[in-house]
């Protein structure tokens, strides 16, 4: 166990948003650039620590280390800001932290335009984050993510491209409405359980003595599914993505679709799944249809249709979810257990093909890759890595994607052998639209739009400062492809030990 003088995880989220105040009382433009890089770089120092340290530590029953409890005040209502993780918050814990780091440090050397501003929300989205997954209080769990969820909506609005004002109502729309029908559901599993309390490892044990009846399992089942299905976009209420990430500013679209759109899955996994088993079991059929013939097939035809690179990627997000509401509804522990090692996987390559997409844009001034072409002979590193990025999150052998997909595809053939057909039918239109941008933007003549382009402003490769935060996400993908056991021992240990209440008659 750790042998820190203070706790990690509440220092993970106090240093970001401890900046964030600091910035917001006046400190001065030059100290809030050069404090920022201690910022986002201890949640992955902390990060790191408590990852090394959990795989090396005897756990106790619930399954849960480095567990901490500070009075808020709210304790007569079973409130209290718990922190603590399992092998199932543990790899989001890190994702958070390494996607962070990246997306802080392409923002420092953005340029934007109020870049005070803008790195204070992207500390406040940080430190949220890191909050999310290190929460054991439900109440603190939703909370965390409400606060890491405000930024988006002011950073499209105001640093966004292109429909950005659309885009943020769209976005404030949806999400609150997912939102709220989640917080509706969990207010409904606090009361109905009879715990008084929102603790998640209380309520796991009530619940095992205690289990919920049947058919207010399947109701409260359903309202977290309708809700966090919004938040995660699951078809047909999915729209609000691609549109949202076509719009975001690059750090912004990188923190939001490569952890928190997580934030719904992850509900899933770690609440509703111990909790509610026999509800996610009655509506698994239909979030299985629902995901492979929505946002597998359907969405994944509609990004072969694209030809605005930062719309593709944003579609292939939403698709991407798809895998992941399939090896939810396959249950088990194969199935939850792949669908971690997805959203890590997924999370580090949507964010990196979202950084590349931006370097992309600054030497060709546009995301039309019908404009595009020949770039690899001028651009080789920045290639090098957009190809690849997408070949992770095609899932080919030796990235971290590819062990998700696996996991969920062996799960889901005991589920329906006919859905993992058109499941992995699916990997094949992955593989059109990712090859064919890679083919469209760096290789093959230039277009003569481009030619004009880059007559003026020759295109340069990639800089250092832009390297460096695309490595850190790369190499993680390496790291967790050619060493997948990293994560899954901790994340089958803690499924493993989960004993989920059958229904009362």
């Amino acid at each position: 166990m750790s042998q820190l003088p203070f706790d990690p995880l509440l220092v993970s989220i106090a240093a970001p948003l401890a900046l964030a105040l600091a910035i917001a009382l006046g400190l001065p433009k030059r100290w809030s650039v050069l404090l920022a890089y201690g910022a986002f770089a201890i949640p992955v120092l902390m990060a790191l620590h408590v990852w090394w340290h959990f795989t090396a530590t005897p756990l106790p029953s619930h399954g849960y280390a480095f567990l901490t409890r500070y009075d808020t005040g709210l304790s007569g209502l079973g409130i209290s800001l718990h922190l603590g993780l399992n092998g199932i918050a543990l790899p989001l814990f890190v994702l958070a932290a390494l996607v962070g780091l990246a997306a802080g440090l392409y923002a420092i050397q953005s340029g934007a335009e109020r870049l005070k501003i803008y790195l204070m929300l992207l500390l406040i989205m940080q430190g949220g984050l890191m909050g999310v997954f290190a929460s054991v209080d439900i109440f603190f769990f939703y909370f965390f993510h409400e606060l890491a969820l405000i930024p988006t909506f002011i950073m499209v609005g105001i640093w966004g491209g292109r429909d950005r004002s659309y885009a943020a109502m769209k976005l404030t729309i949806y999400l609150t409405l997912g939102a709220m029908v989640s917080l509706l559901g969990l207010i409904m599993l606090y009361v109905q359980s009879g715990a008084h309390t929102f603790d998640l490892i209380a309520l796991r044990a009530h619940l095992a003595a205690h289990p919920l009846a049947a058919t207010l399992q399947n109701n409260i089942a359903g309202l977290l599914l309708f809700g966090l299905g919004v938040l995660v976009s699951l078809w047909p209420l999915h729209t609000w993505a691609p549109l949202g990430y076509g719009a975001a500013p690059s750090s912004a679209a990188m923190l939001h679709a490569g952890v928190l759109k997580k934030f719904g899955l992850y509900g899933l996994i770690q609440v509703a799944l111990p909790l509610l088993p026999d509800g996610l079991a009655h509506w698994a059929h239909p979030l299985a249809w629902l995901a492979v013939i929505g946002n597998v097939l359907i969405v994944g035809v509609i990004t072969i249709a694209q030809r605005d690179l930062k719309q593709m990627i944003g579609y292939s997000s939403v698709m991407h979810m798809g895998y992941a509401f399939l090896g939810i509804a396959a249950g088990g522990i194969i199935g939850p257990g792949g669908v971690v090692l997805l959203m890590v996987a997924h999370g580090l390559s949507v964010a990196l093909l979202f950084l590349l997409a931006t370097a992309i844009y600054h030497r060709t001034q546009t995301f039309a890759m019908d404009e595009m072409g020949g770039l690899a002979q001028k651009t080789p590193v920045l290639a090098a890595f957009f190809v690849a990025a997408t070949l992770a999150s095609i899932g080919l052998p030796g990235f971290a994607n590819f062990w998700g997909e696996l996991a969920i595809f062996v799960a889901l053939w005991k589920f329906s052998p006919l859905i993992t057909a058109l499941a992995v039918a699916g990997v094949v239109l992955s593989a059109i639209y990712g090859l064919r941008s890679a083919a469209r933007v760096f290789f093959g003549p230039s277009t003569d739009a481009l030619a004009k382009v880059t007559a003026a402003h020759p295109p340069v490769d990639l800089s250092w400062k832009e390297r460096f935060p695309a490595l850190i996400l790369l190499a993680a993908l390496l790291f967790i492809g050619f060493w997948p056991k990293s994560l899954t021992t901790p994340v089958n240990a803690a499924l493993t030990a989960r004993a989920p209440a059958a229904a009362t008659k």
